[in-house]
């Protein structure tokens, strides 16, 4: 059995875990992810770990949030006012909220709090200041032509 190199496509299943073990996210409703080693599609500690595995290997990997998905930034954490979002559906706590960046780059903002006249909005990643951790089970291997 050989082990993948640059270029190569995988097909991975995961299972995601914050730092405390609780589990986050998987492959299990999507299935395996195929990943094209080299591509920047993942994590580069990732990519390191499949280069070793072959098909069938499962592997841990711990990644800490700096190199995750970075530390929570309180400045990324804004007040909205109502009038500047539509009017239905009416924002709830937890609603996930599409806008752009400046530089006009799609961001994705979550509702943590509703008042009469602004809402409180986090930019930062779900993840954001978790150290994280993705247990990989190697699938297939698709050697680049």
């Amino acid at each position: 059995m050989t082990t993948p190199t640059n270029g190569d496509t995988v097909t991975i299943d995961y299972v995601l875990k914050r730092g405390d073990g609780q589990e986050v996210g998987n492959t299990a409703e999507a299935g395996p992810q195929d990943i094209t080693l080299g591509s920047g599609q993942i994590f580069p500690q990732i990519e390191e770990a499949l280069a070793s595995m072959k098909v069938g290997d499962e592997k841990s990997v711990a990644i800490a949030c700096e190199n995750a998905f970075g530390p929570r930034r309180d400045e990324l954490v804004l007040d909205i006012p109502r009038a500047n979002l539509p009017p239905e559906p009416a924002p709830q706590p937890g609603m996930a909220l599409g806008a752009q960046t400046p530089d006009g780059q799609p961001m994705t903002l979550y509702i943590l709090e509703v008042g009469e006249e602004t809402v409180k909005a986090d930019a930062n990643h779900p993840l954001a200041g978790e150290n994280v951790t993705f247990d990989l089970t190697l699938r297939d291997i698709k050697t680049a032509v």
